[in-house]
């Protein structure tokens, strides 16, 4: 059976989606995507990393079970920020309005510390995703928030270090927010450059700022797509949920 795609067409298409239809195939220059929209007005987002007890939920078939138990339908999730061996976040993490992490200013080698890195934040009805010093000083008091890095996109213009020469190619995703509550993420279906990616979000998608979750262990929780990825244990997720029925 072929596979339906979606075709972005610049300044033609604008990827819009109500809660119960989440996520799509996407086609964009020669590679396949999958992008779920979210809207904060109308959608609950989440970010879950430990259960109750402290151990790490680490997937989403377990994630999901735990969701049930509390009366909520999991209806989407992915990977959501980068993580060390504990399956706990290495950066600025809140999770349920608390701050379970520092901010991480430090330099090092990886993706995480390439600068600028940044935030995934959601704070009301507010999202946005901001470089990570500028958050430091921009007074927002998150409700969730998720430290990641690079950049893939600021303020128009591709990360400064992700050129059309680099050869590495990965399964990746990330997150972008159109108009302050349109939450867009995306993973790769295929094996794409970092270039490919950041230019799939700022010229397909259309956004000002993205940020690079991760890659090799990018995953998606789709349900409508009978898609439940496991690549890797996870560490942070972000879920979008309703009540069970």
């Amino acid at each position: 059976m072929m596979k339906r795609i979606f075709v972005f067409i610049f300044g033609l298409f604008s990827f819009a989606m109500a809660a119960n239809a989440t996520c799509k195939p996407v086609q964009f220059a020669k590679a396949n995507y999958t992008v779920c929209g979210f809207d904060t007005r109308t959608d609950t987002l989440a970010l879950y990393d430990l259960d109750a007890t402290g151990k790490p939920y680490g997937g989403f078939v377990v994630l999901r079970d735990a969701l049930l138990a509390q009366g909520k339908e999991l209806l989407f999730a992915m990977n959501a920020g980068m993580f060390g061996t504990d399956l706990k976040p290495i950066g600025y993490y809140v999770e349920g309005g608390k701050l379970l992490h520092a901010m991480n200013h430090a330099d090092g080698p990886g993706n995480f510390h390439l600068k600028p890195n940044g935030i995934f934040y959601v704070a009301g009805q507010k999202a946005g995703v901001m470089e990570t010093e500028a958050f430091a000083h921009s007074g927002i008091k998150p409700d969730l928030a998720t430290q990641s890095g690079p950049m893939l996109v600021v303020g128009g213009a591709l990360h400064p270090s992700i050129l059309p020469s680099g050869q590495s190619i990965k399964i990746r995703n990330g997150v972008c927010v159109n108009d302050g509550n349109k939450v867009l993420f995306a993973i790769s279906d295929d094996f794409v450059t970092f270039y490919q990616f950041a230019t799939m979000f700022r010229d397909g998608l259309h956004c000002k700022d993205a940020l690079f979750l991760d890659g090799s262990v990018s995953s998606l929780y789709a349900p409508e797509l009978k898609r439940s990825d496991f690549l890797s244990n996870l560490g942070p997720m972000v879920g979008v949920t309703s009540p069970t029925k």
